[in-house]
C-alpha cells in the first residue's frame, strides 16, 4: 500500500480548506476526490491524517481525523547557508538535497564574489522546492528558505549555534574537527567564486571555523551536499 499523499496548508481547522497550487495538485494530478484519504501539514512538525469531504471548483475541504507528531525530524538542528549560484537548477539541487538530510534552516546570500541575482520568484521557486522536498522525503516540516544581500546578514542569522563551520577553498587546515561536532551546527558555503580574505576574516570575527574539504576543489553544490551530509553523519543523523 502506498503512503498517503501529502500537502501542505495553512491553517489546520476542523474542517480545512486546501486551496491554491496545492489543491490543484491534488485534484487534476493525483485525482484525489471525496472520500479519499490524504496527510496535511502546517509546518508544525504535526501530521493530520483527513478525508476529503468536499471537492469544488477552487478547493477542498477535509475533515480532521487523526493528529500525530511527524517523526522524520532530525534531532539535530543544522543550518546551512550558501551562496546563491548562476544556474538555478543548481541552487534547487541544493535545497532538495539538503531538505532531505534534515536541515532545519536553509539561508541564500550574496557575496563578494557572487555573479548571479536573486528575485522575488526565484525564491519563491526555492521555497517550492523546500516544499515538495520535504513531502517525497516524509518531513513534517519544509524549511524556510530565507535571503540575504550580504555574507555579514547571512552569518548573523547563525547567531546562538553552538559550532559554526565555514568552507574555504583556500583555508590550508581545519580549525574545526568534524568528527567531534555536538550541538547546534550552521554551515557556510561560497558561491562559485568563493570567498575573499576579508570575508573569511568576517567570519572568523563572529565565531566561524575555518575547514578545508580536502585537496580537490569541489563545486559548490557538492561542497554543500558533502559537508552537510558529513555534519549529519557526525550528530547521528545517518546511523
Amino acid at each position: 500500500m502506498s503512503a498517503l499523499k501529502r500537502f501542505f496548508v495553512e491553517k489546520i481547522e476542523d474542517v480545512t480548506e486546501l486551496s491554491g497550487e496545492e489543491f490543484e495538485h491534488a485534484k487534476n494530478v493525483l485525482r484525489i476526490g471525496a472520500g479519499d484519504e490524504v496527510i496535511l501539514l502546517d509546518n508544525s512538525g504535526k501530521e493530520y491524517t483527513a478525508v476529503v469531504a468536499q471537492v469544488e471548483k477552487k478547493r477542498m475541504l477535509l475533515n480532521i481525523v487523526r493528529e500525530e507528531v511527524g517523526e522524520r525530524e532530525a534531532n539535530a538542528d543544522v543550518c546551512l547557508l550558501f551562496g546563491y549560484l548562476k544556474n538555478a537548477d543548481k541552487n534547487e539541487f541544493i535545497v532538495q538535497k539538503a531538505v532531505e538530510l534534515g536541515v532545519k534552516k536553509i539561508g541564500v546570500f550574496s557575496s563578494e564574489f557572487s555573479s548571479a541575482y536573486m528575485n522575488a520568484n526565484k525564491l519563491e521557486r526555492l521555497n517550492k522546492v523546500s516544499k515538495e522536498a520535504a513531502k517525497q522525503c516524509l518531513r513534517s516540516v519544509a524549511p524556510e528558505v530565507a535571503y540575504f544581500d550580504t555574507l555579514e546578514k547571512a552569518l548573523s542569522y547563525a547567531d546562538g549555534y553552538e559550532n559554526k563551520v565555514f568552507a574555504c577553498e583556500f583555508a590550508t587546515e581545519s580549525k574545526c574537527d568534524l568528527e567531534k561536532l555536538s550541538g547546534s551546527t550552521a554551515i557556510v558555503i561560497g558561491s562559485e567564486g568563493g570567498f575573499s580574505r576579508a570575508e573569511e576574516e568576517m567570519a572568523n570575527g563572529k565565531g566561524f571555523a575555518s575547514i578545508t574539504l580536502g585537496k580537490r576543489i569541489l563545486r559548490a553544490e557538492t561542497a554543500a551536499v558533502a559537508l552537510t551530509s558529513v555534519v549529519m553523519f557526525a550528530l547521528g543523523e545517518l546511523r
